[in-house]
């Protein structure tokens, strides 16, 4: 499945780029007024092949869950039960993807790809707009990345194949655009080993405080990353073997939704760190894949910030988040809607009879 999604991966269209831009020289504004939008919207035509792009709805938010052995670290002072309650949280409507979800009027969906603790046992919904629960379990948590490796190879291909899926069946069933949401405790600390593998940046420079741990914790959790690189010498032109080394499950499923969106042709909006960890390996599987690729917003986590600029995307909003779930994307979603609805709705110059300099 993987080799079959990369191979379906392909450049953007430079015609329906070039037509955008030509449309936007056209449209009652001045040129380039609406700065990074009408670079997002040409993006976007390329993505499609056609100018004006679809408009990137309805939305579809997945969020993908699993557990760390490398939580037995000590790298956060959360439980790792709160990952099996924070799924109940999101399928009973009570979380902050839950609300920001309702207003974009987008959809949740989450996907167990290998929480370690028993989930809720689901109940049959009685709205059909209710978040749903879809079980492609891989494992019950990796294992302890400073001990051994995460996964092994087939584990992390399988967890990228579950991506896949998840992608092509919210796009079958309508998608317009995916938005990347996680879920797992601990999964800062992978993230920031993925990151630092895929550009070559210091574990210093890649790890942040997660949760908001304390001094002595963040310090413990830079040198456990720093200690996982050096055990495991990750080759990041070797994606599967660097997310079966150092990554987790929710992250390899993530590559596998953002190659997934990418062979569709269907954007991906990325969240936080967590996104753009899994992202770095989606563009080492394929490097084409990031033309489906819009940057949400600028995790407070400074690894987002090394990731985005290797992956070189620029972030739509930066308001200080660091929540995950798929928040940050969510508050971004109006802003690439938006700057499609240019493309289709504003008047031309000679269509509306406004006069040009």
């Amino acid at each position: 499945m993987l080799e079959t999604t990369t191979s379906a991966i392909r450049p953007p269209d430079e015609a329906a780029m070039a037509a955008a831009r030509e449309l936007h020289g056209r449209l009652t504004k001045p040129a380039g007024s609406l700065g990074l939008l009408e670079d997002l919207s040409v993006r976007l035509a390329g993505l499609a092949g056609t100018c004006p792009p679809p408009v990137p709805e309805p939305a579809a938010v997945a969020i993908f869950a699993g557990d760390h052995g490398v939580h037995a670290q000590g790298v956060t002072p959360w439980p790792q039960e709160v990952t099996a309650q924070m799924i109940g949280n999101f399928l009973a409507g009570g979380a902050v993807v839950n609300a920001f979800a309702r207003q974009a009027g987008a959809s949740v969906t989450v996907v167990d790809v290998g929480v370690a603790h028993p989930l809720p046992a689901p109940t049959a919904p009685t709205d059909p707009a209710a978040p749903r629960l879809v079980s492609a379990s891989v494992r019950r948590g990796t294992r302890d990345l400073a001990v051994t490796a995460a996964l092994t190879r087939d584990e992390a291909l399988a967890a990228v194949a579950a991506g896949i899926r998840v992608a092509d069946e919210l796009i079958d069933a309508g998608a317009g655009i995916l938005l990347t949401g996680d879920m797992g405790i601990g999964n800062t600390t992978p993230a920031a080993a993925l990151i630092a593998a895929f550009t070559g940046a210091d574990p210093l420079d890649s790890t942040g405080r997660g949760t908001g741990v304390d001094d002595a914790t963040y310090a413990h959790k830079v040198a456990v990353v720093r200690a996982a690189l050096a055990r495991h010498t990750p080759d990041p032109a070797d994606p599967l073997g660097v997310l079966a080394a150092v990554g987790g499950l929710e992250h390899a499923a993530l590559a596998g939704l953002i190659l997934g969106a990418a062979a569709r042709r269907t954007p991906v909006l990325l969240d936080g760190v967590i996104a753009v960890s899994a992202a770095l390996a989606a563009a080492a599987f394929a490097p084409d894949a990031v033309a489906a690729m819009v940057a949400g917003h600028r995790s407070a986590e400074p690894g987002a910030t090394v990731a985005l600029r290797h992956l070189g995307l620029d972030p739509l909003i930066d308001l200080g988040l660091r929540l995950g779930e798929g928040t940050g994307a969510l508050l971004a979603l109006p802003v690439v809607t938006g700057a499609v609805r240019v493309l289709h709705e504003v008047a031309t110059f000679d269509s509306a009879g406004v006069a040009e300099k």
